[in-house]
């Protein structure tokens, strides 16, 4: 059989409400993670290391910098015709914007035309994860089903959590039913504990969804949602199979990290997945050559640890420092550093998370927070420490105990 043509689309235009205030000025899949990526880097990556060179982003929602940071750092071979392409909403089929995953993708089918695809692989712009989507398709083929939807395993007594997958008793690769948070799950039949739950990632056979997103377009009462709309559409066609995550093998994988899948879409869910990364065997590693994460920070210089007087030791255990921090005897633990940080001198930073550009000055403590780009924290303040003096200064504290600094800001007290 040929190789079959294969187009990617990377849904990137989500507005991230539940990630407020880092999503204030940007787009969900534009703000920043692990140091030095932003969240569409993981769907990049995955799609660009399944060999899958033909890649449009579908934008949105304030994609200026998301736009920006495509454009810059996923730049294909022009001379042999590959491309990363971002193409936001433009109006092409009514005067409005998109009103959702399957409407965006209704609005491109003109790209799908011109591409002219057999297989259109569809991924959601916001979840970190590792995934070798040639697996997923190899499988789509094989099964003779016209969409696959990727599924998670996931505990059934978080189900209510997500779009949950039931498979046919007589064949576990085709979908029965795809319910949305379900109240009452069926386990899985070789693990009951468990559901599948929907990735939001999807292989589904061009000419079928070309007529699926047509048809769903003249749907009045539709929501125009790949997975509350199309997905439900195949299943009852009988035309829909599952992928199993778990039988996803990416190379340089450790059975700590194989089938690692984390939805950030909560401040809590965001910070933990960024602690996810510090620990000595971590629980996802960015240190897989075999499967790298590529992203467009170049030119920095390296870190720098300077001071090491007695009382005044710049140093950072169980943490990432990225090119161009400089901790100028300060004292930093548990925390995840993006490029261009300076601490300075008696600081501490503790379990947090800080980005792009910030500065702590001299004695000043932040603990269990989250520092939006250019943060400037003055001498002897406090972030974390207080959670009704930082409500009171307009941050945002959330349930467990995290307090979020939003954007530019600049502490006066």
């Amino acid at each position: 059989m040929a190789t079959p043509r294969v187009l990617a689309i990377v849904l990137a235009g989500g507005e991230g409400k539940r990630l407020m205030p880092l999503t204030a000025h940007r787009a969900k899949p534009a703000v920043p993670f692990g140091g030095i990526y932003r969240l569409v880097d993981f769907a990049l990556s995955n799609v660009i290391n399944s060999h899958y060179l033909h890649v449009i982003v579908l934008t949105q929602y304030k994609s200026h910098s998301l736009d920006r940071h495509v454009s810059k750092t996923w730049r294909m071979s022009a001379l042999l015709g590959n491309y990363v392409a971002a193409v936001p909403a433009q109006q092409r089929v009514g005067k409005h914007w998109y009103l959702g995953s399957a409407d965006a993708i209704y609005q491109c089918l003109n790209i799908i035309d011109d591409e002219r695809p057999d297989i259109v692989v569809v991924v959601g712009a916001d979840h970190v994860y590792r995934m070798d989507f040639s697996q997923m398709v190899d499988a789509h083929i094989a099964s003779g089903a016209e969409l696959t939807v990727a599924g998670i395993r996931q505990p059934i007594s978080e189900a209510d959590q997500f779009g949950v997958i039931e498979t046919d008793p007589l064949d576990p690769t085709r979908i029965k039913a795809f319910r949305e948070k379900p109240s009452d799950p069926v386990g899985l039949a070789d693990s009951p504990l468990e559901v599948l739950a929907s990735m939001g990632n999807y292989v589904v056979n061009a000419d079928a969804l070309i007529r699926a997103v047509s048809e769903d377009a003249e749907n009045v009462n539709s929501r125009h949602d790949m997975g509350g709309d199309i997905v439900p559409a195949f299943v009852e066609r009988g035309t829909a199979a599952v992928y199993d995550f778990i039988r996803n093998d990416v190379p340089g994988s450790t059975p700590r990290d194989r089938d690692y899948w984390r939805d950030v879409g909560t401040i809590d869910a965001f910070y933990e997945a960024n602690i996810d990364l510090i620990a000595v065997e971590p629980v996802f590693n960015l240190y897989n050559d075999e499967w790298p994460l590529h992203t467009g920070y170049t030119g920095l210089p390296p870190a720098k640890f300077v001071h090491a007087g007695a009382g005044r030791l710049g140093h950072a255990a169980d943490s990432i420092v990225s090119p161009g921090v400089v901790v100028s005897g300060a004292t930093v633990s548990g925390s995840v550093l993006s490029p261009g940080i300076r601490l300075h001198s008696w600081a501490q930073v503790t379990d947090s998370v800080l980005m792009d550009g910030v500065q702590v000055s001299r004695y000043a403590q932040v603990h269990r927070a989250i520092l939006d780009k250019n943060v400037i924290v003055p001498e002897r303040a406090r972030i974390g420490l207080d959670h009704e003096h930082d409500l009171a200064r307009g941050f945002t504290v959330t349930e467990s105990g995290l307090t979020v600094v939003p954007k530019g800001s600049i502490i006066t007290d």
